[in-house]
């Protein structure tokens, strides 16, 4: 059985964000109108997308960075109330492999611009992937989070 933990690959960006917001916070995400500039030869590829109400965004959040000896374990946002809890068990930016992966509601998509509303990626950032928002597939009931999670997300969204 051979190792997989140096894997490497190439990911190539399929479009760029264009947003108002240039910065990364960490609230007001949810009122935030974005749009996301597919590449043109992509363009045919959002074809039908208009017929859902919500799409998955997956982003290479380009400005993060990872340090592990303050990164790997830390409190969400740096807030000295929130539990000191490993990066795995939360949804920060800064992380080994800085993949955004972002719910978003779809409020028009034409020619090759796709505008949104929620994604909490800054102008700029390179898009991966675009997935339509199947509630059967992607929604999961009743899942359990601990106590801190709805205090942290209290702004965000």
């Amino acid at each position: 059985m051979t190792s997989q933990t140096n894997f490497q690959t190439t990911l190539k960006a399929i479009g760029t964000v264009r947003s108002p917001a240039t910065e990364p916070v960490d609230q007001d995400w949810g009122h935030v109108t974005a749009e996301i500039h597919l590449n043109q030869e992509l363009a045919p590829g959002l074809r039908g997308l208009e017929q859902f109400s919500h799409a998955i965004i997956v982003f290479l959040m380009h400005r993060a960075t990872f340090e592990p000896a303050t990164d790997l374990v830390r409190r969400p946002q740096g807030r000295p109330e929130m539990p000191k809890i490993g990066i795995f068990a939360q949804r920060a930016k800064h992380r080994p492999n800085p993949i955004g992966v972002t719910a978003v509601q779809i409020l028009d998509v034409t020619d090759n611009v796709l505008k949104i509303k929620g994604l909490d990626a800054i102008d700029g950032t390179p898009i991966l992937d675009i997935k339509p928002y199947f509630p059967l597939f992607d929604r999961l009931n009743q899942p359990a989070t601990p106590p801190w999670v709805n205090e942290l997300m209290q702004s965000y969204f």
